[in-house]
């Protein structure tokens, strides 16, 4: 397999380390979401002539490949929304807004994104949750001891990521769910940087919800995903009102359709949703164990090599993820990232929209590194050759 044939942003003067934020799109998922724009451009759900049922054909297409993906019990349980932070919203404010009182209580931790803080703060203003922050480790770590040190009878759901988007904290989520699952306590999955890398089966995992995005495994942006077992969306309403979603409406009554339509109101993304099966097929053709082994090669090998270099501060060795996080004493991340930007490095840098984490950890701003399968050694080599020039580092920053 040819990947810098594959991806037309292989083909220009650059490194790109900045997967955890999105990935490139294979020429077939451009081709894909061209083909609907030129040979089939219609609504969905709408037109009773036949571009309208290709499209219909597509997207069905679609979500039967996700749900094989993930090996959810039947497609019926793939919603289709905007991205990972849409997922995540409905699942708090369409299922567990109208579910969890004031005598209730959430487990979270300070690693996670933003996506998955913010909308439980909300709804802990609005009701009088209590949130519950798991203590970490010195690494920024969760382990399952935490998770039983944090559940009391109040507990009612534990919302966690499964790879944490800065530390790349892998956790035990199978073994977390297991032991909510004893104690009656739903457990949400923010998916986003776990599904895009790894083999992911919620039969296996029992995960009541999971969240991901499709542009962070090689698919268009403005597509997210919402899994749940199709028990819990049928108790779950709606955040959205309007065309396609409703099977009847008078004055004083709305019948809703069956799920997963209820919860896809309007028109959607249709070329994105359609040209997602293309990236989930070309995933499929490499195969997540080998994207996941090949990552992990890539990590050894990008630490071995930053290791060399004394001045190079390395906060999550340890983790398992393909994130890697630095920074040089004397040197904001800001200023780094647009050092390496001079070298046509891709990098990120900040907080990485988790800016509670600063209370738990020794490091608040950084350089992230994130990898993807279709990196290389030699990209990893052209990273290193640019931070050993400390001098000019030093020169630029002065700048």
């Amino acid at each position: 397999m040819n990947l810098d044939k594959d991806f037309l942003m292989k083909q220009k003067d650059i490194v790109y380390f900045d997967n955890a934020a999105t990935t490139f799109k294979p020429i077939c998922v451009i081709n894909k979401e061209i083909e609907y724009l030129t040979d089939y451009t219609a609504n969905s759900h709408r037109g009773d002539y036949n571009i309208s049922f290709k499209v219909d054909d597509e997207i069905d297409k679609t979500r039967d490949l996700v749900s094989k993906f993930i090996n959810a019990n039947n497609k019926n349980e793939i919603v289709f929304t905007n991205n990972t932070t849409d997922s995540l919203n409905m699942i708090v404010n369409g299922y567990f807004k109208n579910k969890l009182t004031s005598e209730d209580e959430i487990i979270l931790t300070k690693s996670e994104h933003a996506s998955n803080i913010l909308p439980w703060l909300i709804l802990s203003l609005e009701k009088g949750i209590k949130i519950k922050y798991a203590q970490l480790d010195e690494e920024n770590k969760l382990s399952l001891e935490s998770i039983k040190k944090s559940i009391t009878k109040k507990t009612k759901v534990i919302s966690l990521a499964q790879i944490t988007n800065v530390v790349g904290d892998e956790r035990n989520i199978k073994e977390i769910i297991k032991l909510a699952h004893k104690y009656g306590i739903y457990v949400v999955v923010d998916g986003a940087q776990s599904v895009p890398h790894m083999k992911i089966d919620v039969q296996d995992l029992d995960v009541d919800f999971l969240a991901f995005s499709a542009h962070k495994m090689c698919g268009p942006t403005g597509v997210g995903v919402l899994y749940a077992k199709e028990k819990l969306l049928k108790l779950m309403m709606p955040t959205k009102f309007g065309g396609g979603m409703n099977e009847s409406y008078t004055e004083d009554n709305l019948e809703l359709v069956s799920v997963p339509y209820r919860f896809e109101a309007g028109t959607p993304n249709i070329s994105g949703i359609i040209a997602f099966s293309e990236s989930i097929n070309y995933l499929n053709s490499i195969g997540m164990d080998n994207i996941l082994r090949t990552e992990k090669y890539l990590r050894k090998y990008l630490i071995k090599e930053l290791e060399k270099i004394p001045y190079i501060k390395i906060y999550n060795k340890n983790s398992e993820a393909s994130i890697v996080l630095i920074n040089i004493d004397g040197v904001t991340s800001g200023d780094l990232g647009l050092y390496l930007n001079t070298k046509n490095i891709c990098v990120r840098s900040g907080k990485h929209c988790v800016k509670l984490l600063k209370e738990e950890s020794s490091f608040t701003d950084t350089v992230r590194i994130s990898l993807y399968f279709y990196n290389t050694y030699e990209e990893i080599d052209i990273l290193i050759d640019a931070l050993k020039n400390y001098d000019e580092i030093m020169k630029f920053v002065k700048n």
